[in-house]
């Protein structure tokens, strides 16, 4: 199994990356032993990854940390890197190695102290793999400052690090700094290669993975956690009768209060997981007593992860709560497809007779004016609105069609 196993319908990526670090592995090579380098290579400094969410940006960015990380023997032989077996590509895609430095937005935006170590870390050779590798997840979470930041580290980079940048469009970075990066742009894959690897990697049963494919429309994350998280199941059943109970404006009310109340508690549950087990970790690292007091002048570091953990609730809430947007907007979708007798084949077919229902019951131009209430509320959820004003508003206008 090589690292590239795991992008699904991007074959043509996968081509390109692998032939990069092909390239970059025989740059390595040549540097180690003083010979001259390859003249012409496909490697760079700089690699920008765009393409709708669920198309696999993240994936495809880390499975080329890893080759680029490669150290199995078999390249030797004229194996290419990213084997997906030896300690370079491992610990790359479980997040550990050294030399791979991971930069995600834990609240609305990536700040500029959020990036300060990585940048100076960038300038720095490798410790004790091939590559200095910055993976930024959300480069169109950059600020103006930690944009600037990365600028700067991207214009004059050390001859061994390697930039990762992903997002969804060109348009959601900075033409600076995009003009400095090779392009890459990711497709959505086929409901019926997300089905197919669902059974390979994951062992579901073909007809639950055809049918959480299509539900999730291609979005790989979404159809995994759907296949293995009955919690995620649930949440979904019920954000797809929620159509059916805003007739009232009660309804609508107290539906709005469920879905926060949902997502809140899908992002506590989360950080009961992982919040405790920082925390702990750090004041381990801090040297703190048994009793638990911590070394004079070390309470400022555990308040700084306090704050970042609070941010990371928040960010994780209001994603919980775009899961379910994005639900809604299929369910209406459907809806739509069979009032204009679409021959688009529905999402959600475990609830057609509500679909049915629906569309028997209104307009086409009414189910257009929800799908943009669904947009309007995304939008404003983007722009920091209350979650429950905003999703209030969402539901009293379905309610009014």
């Amino acid at each position: 199994m090589t690292v590239w196993d795991d992008l699904v319908g991007q074959q043509r990526v996968s081509g390109q990356l692998a032939a990069a670090a092909r390239d970059a592995d025989a740059l390595v090579t040549a540097a180690a032993a003083d010979a001259p380098s390859p003249e012409a290579s496909r490697m760079t400094h700089a690699w920008l990854f765009t393409g709708p969410p669920g198309a696999g940006r993240n994936q495809a960015a880390r499975a080329f940390a890893a080759a680029l990380q490669c150290v199995s023997p078999d390249r030797a032989l004229g194996g290419s890197p990213g084997c997906g077996f030896c300690d370079g590509c491992h610990t790359a895609l479980v997040g550990t190695h050294a030399d791979v430095s991971t930069i995600a937005a834990v609240g609305a935006v990536i700040r500029v102290s959020d990036m300060r170590d990585t940048v100076r870390k960038s300038f720095t050779a490798p410790a004790n793999g091939r590559w200095q590798v910055i993976l930024v997840e959300d480069a169109e979470r950059l600020n103006e400052s930690s944009a600037n930041a990365v600028l700067k580290a991207v214009e004059e980079p050390a001859s061994r690090t390697v930039w990762l940048l992903c997002a969804p469009s060109v348009e959601d970075v900075l033409p600076t700094i995009r003009s400095r990066c090779r392009h890459l742009n990711l497709t959505t894959p086929s409901v019926d290669a997300v089905a197919d690897l669902l059974v390979r990697r994951e062992g579901i049963e073909p007809d639950v993975a055809a049918a959480v494919a299509r539900a999730t429309q291609g979005h790989v994350d979404r159809a995994r956690r759907l296949a293995t998280d009955p919690a995620a199941r649930e949440r979904r059943a019920a954000v797809l009768k929620l159509p059916l109970r805003v007739e009232d404006i009660g309804g609508a009310l107290k539906a709005a209060q469920e879905l926060v109340d949902a997502a809140a508690e899908d992002a506590k549950q989360l950080a009961e997981r992982t919040d405790t087990k920082e925390t702990d970790e750090l004041k381990a690292a801090l040297g703190a007593t048994q009793g638990g007091r911590l070394p004079r002048g070390t309470a400022g570091v555990v308040k700084d992860l306090e704050d970042m953990q609070k941010r990371r609730r928040t960010r994780t809430q209001r994603d919980s709560l775009d899961v379910a947007l994005t639900d809604l907007t299929s369910f209406y979708r459907d809806v739509l497809a069979l009032q204009l007798g679409s021959r688009v084949a529905l999402a959600n077919t475990d609830v057609e007779d509500i679909l049915e229902r629906m569309a028997r019951g209104s307009s086409p131009e009414s189910t257009l004016r929800r799908i943009e209430a669904v947009g309007a509320c995304r939008g404003a959820l983007d722009r920091n609105v209350a979650p429950l004003l905003a999703v209030e508003a969402m539901t009293m206008a379905l309610r009014a069609g």
